[in-house]
């Protein structure tokens, strides 16, 4: 089995347009729901605020926002835009598709991790698919190694 790996996150512009297309969606439903300056003004406020969450989140702009991770270890390490790293716990309720991975982080992140699969390569997203599902990576035979 593989002692470790190194995912480095891409900005997910797909990610980005999807939170604020739903942003712009409750704002249209909270604007017709709304009367008035107070329906006006939430529904801005919801355009901002998915503009605001596709930019830190899905397209990795924020400090906060994770841009690395190591997994293999005795914990996996994030590494964030900022340059700091944490180790962090990685819940045990994983949700793994095809196109996504949401993994929950403990202290000292506590938050909930989406990677998409064009934040990462076509390998690389399936090896951080099995590691989610099986908490451990896929064993590479030399033979492989020399194939690629």
């Amino acid at each position: 089995m593989s002692s470790a790996a190194r995912f480095e996150l891409k900005p997910s512009p797909a990610l980005a347009a999807a939170i604020i297309v739903a942003h712009a969606a409750a704002a249209a439903a909270a604007y017709i729901v709304v009367p008035g300056v107070m329906g006006t003004a939430l529904a801005v406020a919801l355009v901002a605020l998915g503009m605001a969450a596709a930019w830190s989140r899905a397209l990795l702009r924020s400090s906060a926002a994770v841009r690395a991770m190591e997994i293999g270890g005795t914990q996996p390490v994030f590494q964030l835009a900022s340059g700091e790293r944490f180790a962090a716990d990685v819940g045990a309720r994983r949700y793994v598709t095809r196109y996504m991975v949401v993994l929950p982080l403990a202290r000292p992140l506590s938050r909930t991790l989406l990677v998409t699969a064009d934040m990462l390569g076509a390998q690389e997203f399936r090896r951080l698919r099995i590691w989610a599902l099986w908490n451990r990576l896929p064993r590479v035979v030399a033979k492989q190694l020399i194939a690629q």
